[in-house]
């Protein structure tokens, strides 16, 4: 299923799959999205109007002349145009409706949630000088291997470990973004463990008695077997040190290399001294996590950390299926619910792939 049937053929079936007309009419009305009806009859043309436009990449004047062609509404693309403005906080309360249909209530054995932010940057040639883009941030849900988590954000939200509500019970898997100390400490509190790749210099390294540890010595006394497992312990702004896990693996030759290689051309694109500590801690994978010994060995926290991949697999899947790239637009009130909608074609869709056979790779 592509987003043109969800607009065409299937569209009785997208409004169903949203909450019905009467609860999409009445959501459009309290979030000031559709106030009354003028050129677009109802919030569900208003709906069919902005995926429309939002999905398809032809433009506002090409919109308004299928919209007039299929005899849902007679507005000019200046009309479209402030019609799509005001759509952004209802679009997120669709999604959010969504999601919440589809979270898990408990943890059923150990629940896995898989962190991570995917981006694309703003329109024009000034916010791509600047780095302007958005963010969104997600959380991928194993075994059903399904986004129960989506938030969009410009440049200023950053990647935090505790964005997503904790479901107790959970395996709350990031890569180095979310090697976040305080906030690790706030995850933990409700419940839930936590498995994060580590990086020698972004976090207070401490020994049992609170004092600084000397992580690369750490790694130094391997010797032999190639792999760390001990405990470790993380200092904070605020509250007492985080006791936690530190498990760490020798990369292979040839995997050492590699990454000595990106991090002297990372040093010399950014203009920095490389440190002889980075080119050490290259060559070790790092991780940290709240996941006892006694219950998770250290070859199997490296599994669970392997399954991170599922969820940069996941994103590519759905780009591929959705066309989610940069939006056309500068304007934040056009450009938002552009994004939106992207979003909330990923959540209908999502549950429609295996059944429709498509595959992840």
């Amino acid at each position: 299923m592509t987003h043109e049937s969800l607009i065409d053929d299937d569209w009785d079936w997208t409004v169903e799959r949203l909450g019905g007309a009467p609860w999409l009419s009445a959501s459009a009305r309290e979030t000031k999205a559709f106030a009354r009806a003028r050129a677009v009859r109802s919030p569900i043309d208003l709906l069919r109007l902005t995926l429309a436009y939002c999905l398809g990449h032809v433009g506002l004047r090409a919109t308004s002349a299928w919209a007039q062609a299929m005899g849902l509404a007679a507005l000019s693309d200046v009309a479209l145009l402030e019609r799509l403005r005001k759509t952004g906080g209802w679009l997120s309360i669709l999604i959010a409706r969504l999601l919440e249909q589809g979270r898990p209530e408990t943890a059923k054995g150990r629940l896995i949630r898989i962190l991570d932010a995917s981006s694309v940057a703003k329109a024009g040639a000034q916010a791509k000088r600047n780095n302007s883009l958005w963010r969104v941030h997600s959380a991928f849900e194993l075994p059903s291997e399904r986004f129960d988590f989506l938030e969009l954000t410009d440049e200023h939200g950053g990647e935090r470990i505790d964005r997503v509500p904790v479901v107790p019970g959970e395996i709350r898997i990031g890569d180095r973004g979310y090697l976040q100390a305080d906030r690790i400490g706030e995850v933990l509190a409700q419940g839930a463990d936590v498995l994060v790749r580590a990086s020698w210099r972004q976090a207070r390294w401490l020994d049992a008695g609170a004092k600084p540890l000397d992580l690369l010595a750490v790694l130094g006394s391997a010797g032999q077997s190639g792999f760390v497992d001990q405990p470790i312990w993380l200092g904070r702004k605020s509250g007492p040190p985080l006791a936690l896990r530190l498990v760490a693996l020798l990369k292979p030759a040839a995997a050492a290399a590699e990454a000595r290689r990106k991090a002297r051309r990372y040093a010399q694109r950014e203009g920095h001294q490389l440190s002889a500590g980075t080119l050490v801690a290259a060559d070790w994978v790092m991780l940290i996590t709240s996941l006892s010994s006694e219950t998770f060995a250290t070859e199997d926290i490296f599994k669970l950390y392997r399954m991170r991949w599922r969820i940069e697999l996941a994103f590519k899947r759905l780009k591929s299926l959705i066309g989610l790239r940069s939006p056309p637009a500068k304007d934040p009130r056009l450009a938002k619910p552009w994004l939106l909608s992207h979003l909330l074609m990923i959540l209908l869709v999502e549950p429609l792939v295996d059944e429709f056979g498509v595959s992840p790779s």
